[in-house]
């Protein structure tokens, strides 16, 4: 968690508070793997702004991605 705050630039305790949102809006998915918390991303999840209206998180995703 201290990594993703770092690169996001945000302290810790703001990265668990927009994780802890993004897990109850269902667009992520939070399971236990031992002694630590894995994540998923559901890229199925429609974008709430009105400006991207019938896209999905995995739209998203693909151009955020470096191309090969």
């Amino acid at each position: 968690m201290s990594e993703l705050a770092e690169d996001a630039g945000l302290t810790e305790r703001q990265t668990h508070r927009v994780l802890a949102d993004l897990v109850e809006s269902g667009y992520v998915a939070r399971s236990r793997v031992g002694r630590r918390n894995a994540y998923r991303i559901d890229e199925g999840q429609p974008l709430r702004h009105p400006a991207v209206a019938g896209h999905v998180v995995g739209d998203l995703l693909a151009a955020l991605m470096p191309r090969e």
